[in-house]
Protein backbone atom coordinates (compact mmCIF):
# COMPACT_ATOMS: atom_id res chain seq x y z
CA UNK A 1 0.00 0.00 0.00
CA UNK A 2 1.59 3.31 -1.00
CA UNK A 3 1.79 6.25 1.39
CA UNK A 4 -0.95 8.90 1.17
CA UNK A 5 1.15 11.82 2.45
CA UNK A 6 4.77 12.89 2.90
CA UNK A 7 4.49 12.60 6.67
CA UNK A 8 3.17 9.04 6.38
CA UNK A 9 6.01 8.14 4.00
CA UNK A 10 8.60 9.59 6.39
CA UNK A 11 7.11 7.73 9.38
CA UNK A 12 7.20 4.48 7.42
CA UNK A 13 10.86 5.10 6.58
CA UNK A 14 11.72 5.60 10.25
CA UNK A 15 9.80 2.46 11.25
CA UNK A 16 11.54 0.47 8.51
CA UNK A 17 14.95 1.65 9.69
CA UNK A 18 14.10 0.48 13.23
CA UNK A 19 12.86 -2.87 11.95
CA UNK A 20 16.13 -3.34 10.02
CA UNK A 21 18.15 -2.40 13.12
CA UNK A 22 19.62 0.77 11.60
CA UNK A 23 17.84 2.90 14.20
CA UNK A 24 16.90 2.19 17.81
CA UNK A 25 13.27 1.34 18.50
CA UNK A 26 13.30 3.65 21.51
CA UNK A 27 13.91 6.65 19.22
CA UNK A 28 10.55 6.12 17.47
CA UNK A 29 7.52 8.20 18.43
CA UNK A 30 3.89 8.47 17.42
CA UNK A 31 2.89 6.90 14.13
CA UNK A 32 6.30 5.43 13.34
CA UNK A 33 6.32 3.56 16.67
CA UNK A 34 2.89 2.12 15.98
CA UNK A 35 3.81 1.24 12.37
CA UNK A 36 6.95 -0.61 13.45
CA UNK A 37 5.02 -2.93 15.74
CA UNK A 38 1.91 -3.48 13.61
CA UNK A 39 3.23 -3.70 10.02
CA UNK A 40 5.42 -6.23 8.27
CA UNK A 41 8.74 -5.31 6.72
CA UNK A 42 7.35 -5.67 3.17
CA UNK A 43 4.40 -3.37 3.96
CA UNK A 44 6.77 -0.76 5.39
CA UNK A 45 9.04 -1.00 2.34
CA UNK A 46 6.11 -0.35 -0.02
CA UNK A 47 5.04 2.66 2.02
CA UNK A 48 8.53 4.06 2.53
CA UNK A 49 9.49 3.77 -1.15
CA UNK A 50 6.49 5.79 -2.38
CA UNK A 51 7.53 8.73 -4.58
CA UNK A 52 7.03 11.93 -2.56
CA UNK A 53 6.79 14.40 -5.43
CA UNK A 54 3.02 14.20 -5.91
CA UNK A 55 2.03 13.61 -2.27
CA UNK A 56 0.48 16.30 -0.07
CA UNK A 57 2.36 17.34 3.07
CA UNK A 58 -0.45 16.07 5.32
CA UNK A 59 -3.23 13.61 4.60
CA UNK A 60 -5.94 16.32 4.67
CA UNK A 61 -4.17 18.75 2.29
Amino acid sequence: MPAKSKKQQMAAGAALAAKKGERSKSSLRGASKQMESSMSRSELEKMAHTKRKSLPKKKGD
